[in-house]
């Protein structure tokens, strides 16, 4: 039993050892130990078993500190961040290869050209509290296939799973190149005064700015994952019961505190009477008893948070249609559906990211869109319960990090999916194969032979005009397109392009390109056999 788990009492770091944390991950990178395959296999390997023996603890933690049922622990988080991990084992040696399938002219095919991959360094992974152990160690997954050391600092927030966390990852991996620093601003702010490779930050935009502006000062790449006023739209088109029960599970799922969950519902005039009665049908069917007695509706994370979300409630000039209990001092708040005439109304203005959101009317799918771009241009996460048209309207004309269609925020629940923000609501993006994108640096690489040496002429001192001529000859391309903008006859414009290996309409420019094609050919077969 999940209750019978001792915790660890909190404890920050000291602030004078987290300089020497740092040194240390930075030297453990210098080692160049991480750049072998096997060694972050073997890594991932260990951080496996790490979440299969302290699954336990973790829904533990998690239950302390958010009261989050068991099972949403395993389904949103601890499961999600294995399924990560199954794919970075299962495709790691592919990912690693030299990309060699490149675009580049035919003429520089004997240089080799290839992309290598390689770990960016040292990294911090700054953590939030609403998805603690997920959304912590799953950025920790990419930067562990990158080939990279990292440092994490949990989200004080959550302090329980942080320091199941810190346990974990200090007996099942390098305890030289991966470390727990737990803390709040103080610690946070000293991690922020060292130097590294890279930031990834999951949060708030206002601590997100923070971030930001203090990596510019090392010209720090950053990923932030945010959050934003995200919009879901409602036509006539829908089945409106089916809208009301998944539109409900987004705001329950973990009492609404879910950087993906809708803020506000567009819905199509003449539809909210009945919306509302699906919602207060589903809201039965998933609290018998009401969510306050139920034991799987969490809790809001700490009296701060719920007096952010209390005040939204007791500001707005909406009418509550569902819901609207509270009781701070059992940080519970109800699944709450406010009624809104105004997008300048605190529910529509703030982000809730708590069990609370409000339904606005509109008049079709062209005054939504309207309002969803007046509202948030570029929010996290976009829902649309519309016909084929419409859904594909929206899609096209309001901008987002991702979007489901007649789901909330499906999107995101498929763990090797890439995710990640636009515009406010975030830079960069993870997951699966992204993840280890976003901590590797893809160098390009050539290797030119000497035999080229008398092909390249033309780039050496002194400058000599046919020389030039000729390789302006040899390297011309003929677009497909005349001065308008149009495109050319396709049969005229492959004849000359095949027949001119690409270039213009020069016969002379084509047979010097052909000839160099055949000398290539003929000088890569000598090597070939030479070797």
């Amino acid at each position: 039993m999940t209750s019978d788990i001792k915790i660890p009492a909190y404890e920050t770091a000291s602030l004078d050892s987290i300089a020497k944390i740092a040194a240390t991950a930075r030297e453990s990178y210098r080692s160049h130990k991480t750049k072998d395959v096997e060694w972050r296999l073997t890594q991932l390997r260990k951080l496996y078993w790490g979440f299969n023996d302290y699954t336990e603890k973790f829904q533990a933690a998690l239950k302390q500190d958010l009261r989050k049922p068991p099972q949403d622990a395993i389904l949103s988080e601890i499961g999600h961040a294995i399924n990560d991990l199954n794919l970075a084992l299962k495709k790691v040696k592919t990912w690693v290869k030299d990309d060699r399938d490149l675009d580049y002219p035919l003429t520089f095919s004997p240089l080799k050209p290839r992309i290598k991959k390689e770990p960016l360094g040292t990294v911090l992974i700054i953590g939030p509290y609403n998805f603690p152990m997920m959304l912590t160690l799953t950025p920790l997954i990419g930067a562990i296939a990158a080939g990279c050391t990292a440092v994490i600092k949990p989200s004080e927030n959550a302090p329980a799973t942080a320091m199941v966390m810190k346990e974990m990852v200090e007996k099942y991996l390098d305890p030289s190149s991966f470390f727990v620093v737990n803390g709040g601003v103080p610690e946070t702010t000293a991690l922020l005064e060292e130097k590294w490779d890279k930031i990834f930050y999951t949060g708030s935009p206002a601590v997100a700015k923070i971030i930001a502006k203090k990596a510019a000062e090392t010209l720090t790449p950053v990923t932030l994952e945010l959050g934003g006023r995200n919009p879901a739209f409602i036509s006539k088109s829908a089945d409106l019961a089916l809208a009301a029960r998944r539109l409900l599970w987004g705001k329950t799922m973990n009492a609404g505190q879910v950087c993906l969950s809708h803020n506000y519902v567009v819905i199509e005039r003449g539809l909210v009477e009945d919306f509302i009665k699906h919602l207060h049908a589903a809201n039965k069917v998933f609290f018998p008893d009401g969510p306050k007695a139920s034991p799987e509706y969490a809790r809001i994370i700490n009296e701060r948070q719920f007096d952010r979300i209390k005040k939204m409630l007791d500001t707005t000039k909406g009418k509550i249609v569902m819901g609207g209990e509270t009781d701070k001092s059992d940080l519970y708040i109800a699944p709450t559906v406010v009624l809104v005439d105004s997008l300048d109304d605190p529910m529509v203005t703030e982000e809730s990211f708590g069990p609370i959101w409000s339904i606005i009317e509109c008049n079709d799918v062209d005054q939504a869109i309207e309002m969803m771009n007046k509202i948030d241009p570029t929010p996290l996460s976009l829902v649309t319960f519309g016909s084929k048209a419409e859904n594909e309207k929206v899609l096209n004309q309001v901008t987002s990090g991702g979007a489901s269609i007649n789901d909330s925020f499906m999107h995101g629940c498929i763990a090797t999916l890439p995710f990640g923000g636009v515009g406010e609501s975030g830079t960069g993006s993870y997951h699966g194969r992204a993840s280890f994108d976003t901590f590797t640096h893809r160098r390009t690489v050539v290797s030119t032979p000497g035999w080229m040496d008398a092909l390249l002429r033309v780039r050496y001192l002194p400058y000599s005009t046919p020389d030039f001529n000729r390789f302006m000859w040899m390297n011309r391309a003929t677009p497909d397109f005349d001065r308008d903008g149009k495109t050319i006859s396709r049969a005229r414009y492959w004849l000359g392009l095949v027949f001119g290996l690409g270039g213009g309409a020069s016969a002379k420019g084509a047979l010097l390109r052909w000839l160099l094609v055949l000398a290539v050919g003929y000088a890569s077969v000598v090597q070939y056999r030479r070797s």
